[in-house]
This record gives C-alpha cells, sequence and structure tokens, in this order.
C-alpha cells in the first residue's frame, strides 16, 4: 500500500508541471497588456510603460519568466498580484474557504440526493420512477450553468423574492471571519442564529446550481453500477440463503457497486471547483472563481498562474486521496496497481 501510495505521490510532480505551462501559456495568448490596463491613461507614455515592465518581469524572454515562475513556485512564492500588490498565495486562502463551503455543500446535497435516486431506480428497474430518474438527469446534466442560474435568480429572487441574488451575507451583518467558513464564523459570532439563517439562504440558489451535474451524475452512475451488480453470481447465491432484502443489497451489492461511484465523487469535486467559476460570477460569490475571472480580465498573470496551480495541486490530491479510498473500498485492485 505504501509503495503504491508513493507511486502515484510521484505522478503529481509532472501533472502540476504541465498545469503551471499551460496556464502560463495561455494567459499571454489572451489578447491585451497587463501594463497597458494597469496604467490606464499614463499608458501612452513608452518610458514608464518600459519601466513598469521591467518591474514586473514581463520584459524578459517567456522561456526565462517561465523557469523564473517555476523556481519561486518551488519554494512557495507565487509573486504579487498586479493589480492588488498583494502576494497570491494571501489573496488564494483568503478566498478559497468561501469557493470550499460552496463546493462542499453542493457535493453534499449532490451525494445525499443522488444516491438514493440511484438506487431507487436501479431496484424500480423500467419503473415511472425509473423513466423519471433516467429523465430529469439527463436534463439536469445538460443544462448550462449560466442558464440555469439565471432562471433561478429570475423565479426566486426577482419574481418570488425568497432568497437573496448575490454575495454571501446582507450588508447588516456583522460577523468577523474567523474560519474564513461563514455558516461557521455566523454561528460564532454575537449575530447567532439569524445570521447562519441568512448566510444559508445565500448559499441555497448557488449551492443548487453547482451540484445539479454532479447530483445527475451520481444517480446514473449509481444506477447503472448498482443494476451491473445487482446481476452477479454471489448477489444471487445471498438471495438463494434467504438473506433478508436489505442486506443483500446494502451489505453485499451496494459496498461493491460504490467502487465506481467512489472514482466519480473524486472526479466531481474536481468539477465543483471549476466550475464555480461560472456559478460565482452569476452570484457575485466572493471565491476563486470569481478571483480567477476579474484576473483574466485584468490580466494579472500571477493570480491567473498561481490560482491555476493550487486548484490544480488541490484537485490531484484529492484523486490521489480517492485512488487510496479505491484501494481500500477493493482490496483486490492492490495487486493491479
Amino acid at each position: 500500500m505504501l509503495f503504491v501510495f508513493l507511486r502515484k505521490f510521484l505522478l503529481v510532480i509532472p501533472t502540476l508541471i504541465g498545469a503551471s505551462l499551460i496556464a502560463f501559456a495561455l494567459i499571454r495568448l489572451v489578447p491585451g497588456d497587463p501594463v497597458l490596463n494597469l496604467l490606464g491613461e499614463r499608458g501612452g507614455n513608452p518610458q514608464v510603460v518600459a519601466e513598469m515592465r521591467a518591474k514586473l518581469g514581463i520584459d524578459k524572454p517567456l522561456a526565462e519568466q517561465y523557469w523564473i515562475f517555476l523556481k519561486n513556485a518551488l519554494h512557495g512564492d507565487l509573486g504579487d498580484s498586479i493589480v492588488s500588490n498583494r502576494p497570491v498565495a494571501e489573496e488564494f486562502w483568503s478566498r478559497f474557504p468561501a469557493t470550499l463551503e460552496l463546493a462542499g455543500v453542493s457535493l453534499v446535497w449532490s451525494i445525499l440526493l443522488g444516491l438514493p435516486l440511484g438506487i431507487l431506480a436501479a431496484l424500480r428497474r423500467n419503473s415511472a420512477l425509473d423513466y423519471s430518474v433516467i429523465g430529469v438527469s439527463l436534463i439536469g446534466y445538460s443544462m448550462p450553468i449560466f442558464w440555469w442560474g439565471l432562471i433561478l435568480v429570475i423565479v426566486f429572487s426577482v419574481q418570488l423574492g425568497w432568497f437573496p441574488v448575490s454575495g454571501r451575507l446582507s450588508v447588516f451583518f456583522e460577523v468577523p471571519p474567523k474560519t474564513g467558513f461563514l455558516l461557521v464564523d455566523s454561528l460564532l459570532s454575537e449575530e447567532g442564529w439569524s445570521a447562519f439563517v441568512d448566510a444559508v439562504k445565500h448559499l441555497v440558489l448557488p449551492s443548487i446550481v453547482l451540484g445539479t451535474i454532479p447530483l445527475a451524475v451520481m444517480a446514473r452512475m449509481t444506477r447503472s453500477s448498482l443494476l451491473e451488480v445487482l446481476g452477479e453470481d454471489y448477489v444471487r447465491t445471498a438471495k438463494a440463503k434467504g438473506l433478508s432484502w436489505f442486506r443483500v443489497v446494502y451489505v453485499h451489492a451496494l459496498r461493491n457497486a460504490l467502487i465506481p461511484i467512489v472514482t466519480v465523487v473524486g472526479l466531481m469535486v474536481g468539477a465543483l471547483l471549476t466550475g464555480a467559476v461560472l456559478t460565482e460570477t452569476i452570484f457575485s460569490w466572493p471565491g476563486i472563481g470569481r478571483w480567477l475571472v476579474k484576473s483574466v480580465e485584468a490580466r494579472d498573470y500571477p493570480v491567473i498562474q498561481g490560482g491555476v496551480l493550487y486548484l490544480a495541486f488541490l484537485i490531484v490530491m484529492v484523486n490521489l486521496i480517492v485512488d487510496l479510498t479505491y484501494l481500500w473500498i477493493y482490496p483486490r485492485m492492490r495487486s493491479r496497481t
């Protein structure tokens, strides 16, 4: 098991180097100059532009720029933001709890709802319930995030007024940022329960939008995986022994059906973190996604490079944990890896 972990962990290094190279190269293919965006009206002075480019280090050849970025990244230094002049690491971790809270809530409710729906659809195969789950999951998977988010805002925020349109908390609440997770900080603040309820209301629509596609994937994957396992010989043997329906399904069949589902959950974590870009933009959610969108608009090279590298590292580590969980659930795979 230790050898498998070390071998998989070593694969993280080339993956992160590839992610850093892609982020470094793609942002420089986007038209626009960060110096001209930063200087504004003063950008007409060639001397000022040249001095600023030299100060930011973007006057060097691209290969040298990338080598400097990679060397500093290995020492934990991702540079300073061109716009705010703050360290990229500091800005990332100050915004990451908001994205993690949104992605975590979206993942939890999609699993809690998608897993039972998939199980029921498999157990009631070719029934009205089965067809309904398949149809709804197909619709949920096909809906674009930006369209679905705008529909929910128009219906539940503008017309019905049930939920706020944007942000994480109403302006009349003052919650000190102790952990960065507003659901926790609101309960620890003097505002107490009222601030927590307000934070939940702000979280409902974004989490629904972000969690719809994972919910659809979870329901479809659970159904197909469980149907395949229910047809195995050991399940029929368990039924022939007279075991209860609950024990056959939830002890013998579901544990083996969870193997591909665990893999899908790991992939969904990456999808939630990257899919949060659109969701956070629609709902003005102050997380990593909105931060990166603004950085692209400002051509803030250090922020984009560092932010993408951090996200790539987190996604790779989550998938590493999923691989180890996979081996724990299914020990026979250890000899094949």
